[in-house]
């Protein structure tokens, strides 16, 4: 099946590819010829996500699917949230783990978040999937692997960040990840 990805970030593709592997054939924007930009004006994670693969599927008529991601900060009321992205104003991923470094300073409750919508979009469907990954934010910048705030987020029973993680180890507990293993099981028992 083929299925294209409403994303821009190569990152994101790069992660999406691996995890799929030859399952089935994802296309990027690129391979579909859209190099534009993709509306994101939702406040919410699931809106976004449906906003997203619904504009890419109203162009091109073929399954679609788009994701939005939030690093939920407990200590910070759910922040940055659905603003993960630019959450210093700009799309800096540097300047968005400083600022939220600086906001976390002396905050013992540093418990966070990761979580993913993935919306899968098709003639006749419109469906949510999503992960999540426990953890907290680290006192300070580790690891040069991943992209986004890997160098913050430390998961769940582990020792290292996501940017001191490989890209194998990152899969096994990735909230991307999981949210499209969600995806892939409904493809495989709905087609």
């Amino acid at each position: 099946m083929r299925i294209i990805f409403a994303t821009n970030n190569p990152n994101k593709l790069a992660e999406m590819r691996h995890a799929l592997g030859d399952r089935f054939e994802l296309l990027s924007l690129k391979d579909v010829d859209f190099s534009g930009e993709i509306p994101e004006t939702g406040r919410t994670l699931e809106a976004n996500a449906l906003q997203k693969a619904n504009f890419i599927f109203n162009k091109f008529r073929q399954p679609v699917f788009a994701d939005d991601t939030g690093l939920e900060v407990s200590a910070l009321h759910g922040e940055p949230g659905v603003d993960t992205a630019h959450y210093s104003g700009t799309r800096d991923p540097h300047a968005n783990m400083t600022k939220l470094l600086a906001a976390m300073e002396g905050v013992s409750d540093r418990s966070a978040t990761f979580r993913t919508v993935i919306a899968f979009v098709t003639p006749d469907l419109r469906e949510l999937f999503t992960g999540e990954v426990f953890g907290s934010i680290t006192n300070s910048m580790r690891g040069k692997q991943g992209f986004g705030y890997d160098p913050v987020f430390l998961p769940q029973g582990s020792d290292l960040t996501f940017a001191e993680m490989g890209m194998e180890a990152k899969k096994e507990t990735n909230h991307r990840v999981r949210a499209l293993e969600k995806m892939i099981a409904f493809l495989r028992e709905r087609f």
